[in-house]
């Protein structure tokens, strides 16, 4: 893979780190916005044979002839492998055959478990949020998941107030105690850094920030004390194939807009 990169914004960088998730032969359900477009990138470049499952029932073994901006986008049903339904995708989480599942949400805490339900207290004030739709299941069934969120304070919280999509729940062996099979979050990518989750106390923990980001600026962003890997990695930024790609797939900039860095 080449090395050298041109301007690029976090979005971008996002992007890319999204894709170097993905292995070769794996399996996706994949997603929208940022994480439909790294699915893309990774079969792209370096998983060839990856297979993405959209929630609508869409399974691709190749990618789409020309740029979508959505799953259910026309382009996405053309000679795709199988035209089925939601039920049918969902089917496949609970065979356990998908590998990797992406997610996003409002609040995430130093476990990983995501909240897309409600802020608030339930003897309190409560805004509402979107729910879970489909992201409990693939949080619970997939071999493993991947957030993909905004950087804030107020998102990273050191508890969730709802637990919409389960990560380690309360630390170890909760996973087990409630009965969930297999998976857990492996990745968090933000708009400031990589994390990945402690093996033995399932805690997150930053290993990597991205150019011209501190580990201060990621600590003051985060509701929690942190762990933080030793050493901190510096996010590789955007290869020149990665960039070229990214153009074809988004060409005006809808999911990936923004200043360039």
């Amino acid at each position: 893979m080449d090395t050298d990169t041109r301007e690029y914004n976090f979005a971008q960088l996002m992007v890319a780190a999204a894709a170097r998730e993905i292995q070769n032969g794996e399996i996706i359900f994949v997603g929208m916005r940022l994480p439909l477009l790294g699915f893309l990138l990774a079969k792209s470049l370096h998983a060839p044979d990856a297979v993405g499952i959209y929630e609508l029932g869409i399974v691709r073994d190749r990618v789409a002839p020309v740029p979508i901006l959505t799953m259910g986008d026309l382009p996405n049903l053309y000679q795709a492998a199988w035209l089925a339904d939601t039920a049918d995708a969902m089917s496949l989480l609970q065979q356990g055959r998908v590998d990797v599942s992406f997610l996003g949400g409002a609040q995430v805490d130093r476990f990983g478990n995501l909240n897309t339900t409600l802020i608030g207290d339930w003897n309190g004030s409560i805004s509402s949020l979107p729910g879970s739709g489909g992201a409990c299941d693939l949080a619970s069934l997939a071999q493993r998941h991947i957030l993909v969120m905004a950087h804030e304070e107020r998102r990273f919280v050191e508890r969730v107030d709802y637990i919409t999509s389960p990560g380690y729940g309360d630390g170890p062996g909760w996973r087990q105690r409630v009965g969930l099979p297999r998976g857990g979050p492996s990745t968090v990518i933000t708009t400031l850094g990589i994390f990945h989750f402690d093996p033995v106390d399932c805690q997150m923990v930053l290993t990597s920030v991205h150019p011209g980001v501190t580990v201060k600026m990621v600590q003051d962003h985060t509701g929690w004390p942190l762990k933080i890997a030793n050493p901190v990695q510096i996010t590789p930024p955007p290869t020149l194939s990665e960039l070229d790609m990214l153009a074809q797939f988004d060409p005006k900039g809808f999911w990936t807009g923004g200043p360039a860095r």
